[in-house]
This record gives structure tokens, C-alpha cells and sequence, in this order.
């Protein structure tokens, strides 16, 4: 019989938060984000921490300005993987409209659409996923250490 084999602890830290679908809300999303993962020993000004808050920024503002709903707040939730080095932000918002998913490598014309396009280049990976209750949430992964990913 063979012997069961021993499992690597797992730490997975969990910031949550609501903010007003505003400006102000968007931009306290981004600080207390940043101000979490120094918490968490992601150095604020060290490039995973700058590039935290960049993603952040960008799905923040795209909740307040594509996804707000009179009356709702949105959500972000940052969840940090220590043994594989990630950080998992998570932007949710309750308006049913999908943002459209932007070709990798691909450039956005105009003043605006560029927002995705930098969380695509930043982000290990990221994505659109369905709640329960009206909306979505925007999700993107960040690399936070140099641990095995």
C-alpha cells in the first residue's frame, strides 16, 4: 500500500471591499489595493505592486464608466496565492453588459479602449465571468513573487 503523499500548505489571503461606482471610488479601490498587498509583503512601488494597481485602475474605471448601475455599488477582491505567487483581482459590477474582449496584441483606436488592452499585456491571464445576481465580474491575475506559478 502506497504511503499518501504530503501536500504543500496553501496560503490564500482574501481582501474584499464595495466601492460607489464613482471616481472617487474607483481611485480608493486602486490605494486600499496597493495598501493591501504591502500589508500582504508586496512592497507598494515594487513593480508587482504598481502592476496590481494599474489592473485595478483599469477594471475600477471601466465599472464606474461602463458598468454602473444608479444606485449600485462595485465590488473588488483581491486574493493572493503565496505558494503560487499570484494575486487574483476581481472587479464586479451589476450591469449586464460584457466588455469586449480584446485581441492580444491588438492596439485600441481613439481616446479610449485602451484600458483592456493594458490589463491583457500586465495580467498572467484574465477574464469575464457570470455572478449570481444581475452583472459580472472582471477578473485578471497578476504575478506577485517569483514562486513556481
Amino acid at each position: 500500500m502506497a504511503s499518501p503523499q504530503a501536500q504543500e500548505a496553501v496560503t490564500v489571503r482574501v481582501f474584499t471591499q464595495r466601492f460607489s461606482a464613482t471616481r472617487r471610488g474607483a481611485r480608493l479601490a486602486r490605494r486600499l489595493a496597493t495598501q493591501q498587498l504591502d500589508a500582504w509583503g508586496v512592497p507598494y512601488g515594487s513593480e508587482p505592486s504598481d502592476a496590481a494597481a494599474l489592473v485595478v485602475a483599469e477594471l475600477a474605471a471601466n465599472a464606474v464608466l461602463h458598468g454602473r448601475v444608479p444606485g449600485r455599488d462595485f465590488g473588488l477582491r483581491l486574493a493572493y496565492n503565496t505558494a503560487k505567487g499570484l494575486v487574483r483581482i476581481e472587479v464586479t459590477d451589476t450591469h449586464n453588459a460584457m466588455p469586449a474582449r480584446v485581441p492580444r496584441g491588438a492596439a485600441a483606436d481613439g481616446e479610449r479602449g485602451r484600458g483592456l488592452v493594458l490589463v491583457d499585456a500586465i495580467a498572467v491571464r484574465w477574464g469575464i465571468s457570470g455572478r449570481s445576481g444581475p452583472g459580472k465580474t472582471v477578473w485578471a491575475y497578476v504575478q506577485a513573487s517569483q514562486a513556481d506559478v
